[in-house]
């Protein structure tokens, strides 16, 4: 998945698939498109109802007839069909007509670190459905850390985060390459999944889907950690009865019952420093972990971090669009690559 900045900046536009959102830049225009990754679609015609925030709403509220999907799974695109069709509708006619109107359209896509063939595949023919007439894949993790700054053409050690919805990657760069990396399959998605079990089973609680997020609900001020607020209030379905119902909730029990995943992105991390050449890890004592991604806002999580490694610890300033503002960057011609040439006898 090695490309070439000269190759990316050909492209006329870039893509980042993700699990949650979908975020579209178009050379010249910046960033076009930010919506949720979700299709709302009529099962009798076979007929696309909505895309974006609109389909987003409509989940857990539909008729029989209708069914929300989502196309893309932790950077894979599990449904191609849908997820053109999905893209065309985000893109809009008049942006669909500039990029039709140039020729030989080229697209670039951000890809998870090590993703198989198959996967790489589908995002490739995902695009080629809009037009494109070829379509380079960069790695997330080089293109999160071009969106937020790190000088990762530098022969010194740059560490990243990137904490997605389904799953969290962590790498070490230098030289503009990954040293070292690991993908975990822990992301936002399966915190949010072990609050909601834990109000299931502790509480007798269900939450509505169309609440707010759970983490944001149950872990408000400092969050992770232990000066946070001590309760919140919590409003749900009850189980046995299916009437509303409100219950204060402990949120030292739900810090307890979030440890589990977050343990094994701590895990990842650990396994990555192993790996990683001393040098290099010399330099992550000063210089620390990046932390992109949506999840990265997580209340608490980068005291947890800066806590668990005794690095530091930074947020990126816009942590979700980080993968696709790097990528963008690197189609408008911002990065200039860093030029190795061989000695002469």
């Amino acid at each position: 998945m090695t490309v070439s900045l000269e190759q990316l900046r050909r492209c006329h536009f870039a893509v980042d698939l993700g699990a949650s959102r979908t975020r579209v830049y178009v050379k010249g225009m910046g960033l076009v498109v930010d919506q949720p990754s979700v299709a709302a679609m009529n099962t009798r015609t076979g007929a696309l109802i909505a895309v974006g925030e609109f389909a987003e709403k409509m989940t857990g509220r539909t008729p029989d007839y209708i069914r929300v999907v989502k196309p893309i799974s932790g950077g894979t695109v599990v449904d191609i069909e849908i997820a053109q069709r999905m893209l065309r509708h985000l893109l809009g006619d008049k942006i669909r007509r500039s990029l039709r109107r140039k020729p030989r359209l080229r697209a670039a896509a951000c890809a998870p670190y090590d993703a198989d063939p198959l996967a790489q595949r589908a995002i490739i023919e995902t695009l080629v459905g809009l037009g494109a007439r070829r379509v380079e894949l960069v790695d997330t993790l080089i293109a999160a850390a071009v969106g937020c700054g790190l000088p990762v053409e530098r022969p010194e050690a740059s560490m990243i985060l990137v904490c997605g919805a389904a799953a969290t990657q962590v790498a070490v760069l230098s030289l503009g390459s990954i040293v070292c990396a690991e993908r975990l399959p822990v992301g936002g998605e399966a915190v949010d999944n072990a609050i909601v079990q834990h109000l299931r089973h502790e509480h007798e609680l269900m939450l509505p889907n169309q609440s707010v997020r759970p983490l944001e609900l149950a872990l408000d001020g400092n969050g992770l950690t232990p000066y946070g607020p001590a309760s919140t209030e919590i409003h749900g379905r009850d189980v046995a009865t299916g009437l509303a119902r409100s219950v204060r909730v402990d949120t030292a029990a739900v810090r307890d019952a979030i440890q589990t995943p977050l343990m094994s992105v701590l895990d990842g991390i650990g396994k990555v420093l192993r790996d990683c050449p001393p040098d290099l890890v010399a330099d992550l004592a000063d210089r620390g972990i990046m932390m992109v991604g949506g999840s990265a806002l997580l209340p608490g999580f980068d005291q947890l971090l800066r806590e668990a490694t005794g690095m530091p610890v930074h947020i990126a300033e816009r942590p979700d669009v980080c993968a696709v503002q790097g990528i963008g960057a690197m189609l408008e011609g911002r990065i200039e690559p860093l030029v190795l040439d061989p000695l002469a006898a």
